[in-house]
């Protein structure tokens, strides 16, 4: 219940990120306000949801339309945005775990994402393999709408959830790690403990620790990485990733290992529907 006295705590967002700032209020505050019009109550931030979703692969400014591969992309975007619509209020989360944008450019980036601007929810952001545009971190926070964040390195505290995320990359094991993919493999594990570490920094006792990352943290089998590993050491309680698609590929939905939820949120496995991530 302590989440109730935490509504949305971005007081240390770092500047370039465009969220507005909540003090954290006292719960009688909100139930007195409890009648103001749903847009504009901090009510809705009580109890607030967290849902995810990856892989969109907006394409508004390049020519790699996703309907081409037929089934689950056909109209996707048009289906995303309807069960977003149905889902999100304005004082809930959605986390998309890269592979955002086709881009090759920030300012052509700019214009996919303001795509998703219009949604309801702060939309906390991690890169993909293919977010070619994601450049300088200071950059991208500056270019993204209003109450939208771009993880990198760091995290973010809303409610009674501290996310903190990085890309990651394929592990051993995978069909497509080879041996020139483990010096990035190391260097990307360090780049998860830099994140981790720091929300561990901000963790309040009662927080749930949620990992936002792009690449499956495990092989086909469900064998133990050093991805895993590290969410095992710092207390991870809940994973997001994406990147595998089509239907050769071992897609459950949700994966329990050794007391951690992995939630696998490409759009076209999860049928073009946000998972809500229960905290």
């Amino acid at each position: 219940m302590r989440g109730i006295f935490r509504i949305a705590d971005v007081s240390r967002i770092r500047k370039g990120n465009n969220i507005k700032a909540r003090k954290k209020i006292p719960c009688f505050f909100l139930f007195a306000f409890k009648s103001v019009v749903k847009k504009y109550s901090l009510w809705y931030y009580v109890f607030m949801k967290i849902f995810a979703i990856s892989d969109l692969h907006i394409s508004t400014n390049t020519d790699k339309p996703m309907d081409v591969f037929g089934g689950n992309w056909v109209g996707y975007m048009e289906k995303i945005f309807a069960d977003w619509e149905s889902k999100v209020n304005d004082g809930d989360a959605v986390l998309i775990g890269g592979d955002i944008s086709w881009a090759m450019t920030l300012d052509d980036a700019r214009k996919d994402i303001q795509t998703l601007a219009g949604l309801k929810g702060i939309k906390v952001l991690v890169k993909g393999n293919h977010d070619y545009w994601w450049s300088a971190i200071s950059k991208v926070r500056d270019a993204l709408p209003e109450n939208f964040y771009a993880l990198q390195n760091d995290s973010i505290t809303l409610g009674n959830a501290v996310i903190c995320g990085s890309r990651c990359w394929s592990v051993p094991g995978a069909p497509d790690f080879k041996e020139h993919d483990m010096k990035i493999y190391l260097r990307e594990t360090e780049r998860l403990k830099l994140s981790l570490k720091d929300a561990c920094r901000t963790k309040k006792e009662g927080d749930k620790l949620i990992a936002l990352i792009h690449y499956p943290p495990f092989n086909a089998r469900r064998e133990s990485s050093l991805f895993t590993d590290i969410f095992e050491e710092y207390g991870v309680d809940s994973v997001v990733y994406g990147h595998l698609h089509g239907k050769n590929v071992r897609a459950d939905k949700l994966v329990v290992k050794n007391g951690i939820k992995y939630y696998l949120t490409s759009c076209d496995q999860v049928d073009n529907k946000l998972t809500e991530i229960v905290i």
